[in-house]
């Protein structure tokens, strides 16, 4: 628990989504890409790793990381641990190889959604063996992407859409993707991927529910990676729940990351935000105010909000997340489970949870290998005594430094 407000200047790494968006269109490139401010975590080694069995080169050094491409070959094995954009956006790009391309993950990953990739892959002329499973473990047989039309439901996830875009590039001849089903989640990250794509030399026509990419170069050598506005939720919420301050100077001031939607939600909670040139600055206002908020595009940012929505003084409601069942874990059920256990009032509902103001206690908040949790429970933590987070080393998903950043921030705060 805080022993007094938290005041700290924090300095984030660069966000998974655009490194590992870049990673993947520079081993594509014409000519050696290098990317400044990598994050370097377990789902962006992942990434580096699929991309270099297929025979691309990946030198790290530090956040500096240089890719040269490479014909892309196989037989070789990939293994997608459990992270979303590798399990997705590699398959695609492995029938662009020569050669066969073995897929397979953690034990989670075997249950998440990869039907829609598959079957788009196939539509498209290219061979797929998975068994019928429709999912981890399977074979890809490279041999190229011929381009022409694709319809997609990419309601379970856009990395569905962004797979194939980001392949396209490289296609016989263009490539028209059509999401047709309920509301795709995580628009910005389709946005990412095209704004990424666009600035590589790479046209891209964008309609409604519609994208046309054209063969062409990528033509782009050098990225620079934004800091992950996402893994910014635990520390701007730190400020909120203990009425201190949190600083984050390099907050980008136009973005296309999910993450920017963070300063106006917990405004809605509370908080007193200033942002500019200088970066972002968030206070706590004395209060945290419940919400009733659609999350659907923003879905990653919900555990923590959750979390802050348990320490609100009037009831919340998070909607539009059902396809955060289907994520690292089933969030919904394990957010729920969780609070629940620490004395909370939280119900499912069918795409969302409703929460209570409930008097909360200590206990251990289970992250079932899940870092969105592990984060939530540590905002738990500064506002209730007692509460133990279970694996925090999971944080090393996407955030390897988490648990230096909150002693040091804890340390400002004078605990």
């Amino acid at each position: 628990m805080a022993a007094a407000p938290i005041d700290a200047t924090i300095t984030l790494p660069g966000s998974k989504s655009m490194t590992n968006r870049a990673l993947v269109l520079a081993a594509l490139g014409t000519s050696a890409g290098v990317l400044h401010g990598a994050l370097c975590a377990r789902d962006t080694d992942l990434m580096a790793g699929g991309l270099t069995a297929m025979g691309a080169s990946v030198d790290r050094r530090g956040t500096e990381w240089t890719v040269r491409p490479s014909p892309l070959r196989g037989p070789c094995a990939v293994d997608v641990g459990n992270a979303g954009t590798v399990m997705r956006f590699l398959p695609v790009i492995a029938a662009l190889a020569s050669g066969p391309v073995t897929f397979d993950g953690d034990p989670r990953a075997r249950v998440r959604p990869l039907g829609p990739v598959i079957d788009a892959l196939r539509a498209l002329g290219v061979e797929v063996d998975d068994g019928g499973r429709g999912g981890l473990p399977f074979v890809v047989h490279g041999g190229g992407l011929p381009g022409g039309t694709v319809t997609v439901d990419a309601s379970r996830s856009s990395q569905f859409v962004s797979a194939l875009l980001l392949a396209a590039c490289r296609a016989d001849k263009p490539l028209t993707v059509r999401h047709e089903g309920p509301p795709m989640p995580s628009g910005p990250h389709v946005r990412m991927t095209v704004a990424m794509l666009r600035s590589a030399g790479v046209a891209v026509h964008a309609g409604l529910d519609e994208w046309t990419v054209e063969p062409g170069a990528v033509g782009r050598s050098a990225w620079s990676v934004e800091p992950d506005l996402s893994n910014a939720a635990a520390f701007l919420a730190a400020a909120l729940v203990t009425g201190g301050t949190v600083r984050i100077p390099d907050w980008p001031v136009e973005t296309t990351q999910a993450g920017a939607a963070l300063p106006a939600l917990f405004a809605r909670m509370g908080a007193v935000v200033e942002a500019g040139a200088a970066g972002l600055k968030l206070a706590g206002g004395g209060r945290i105010e419940g919400v009733d908020v659609d999350l659907h595009d923003v879905g990653e940012l919900a555990p923590v909000v959750a979390a802050v929505c348990a320490l609100a003084d009037s009831p919340s409601q998070l909607r539009g997340i059902a396809h955060l069942r289907e994520h690292e874990t089933d969030r919904l059920a394990a957010l729920r489970t969780e609070l629940c256990k620490l004395g909370g009032h939280v119900t499912e509902t069918a795409d969302g949870l409703l929460i209570r103001p409930a008097s909360l206690h200590g206990g251990t908040f289970r992250t079932y290998y899940d870092h969105r949790l592990a984060t939530a429970a540590a905002v738990l933590g500064l506002a209730v005594t007692g509460v133990r987070v279970e694996n925090v080393a999971t944080t090393a998903k996407t955030l390897p430094d988490f648990v230096p950043m909150w002693q040091a921030m804890l340390a400002g705060a004078g605990s």
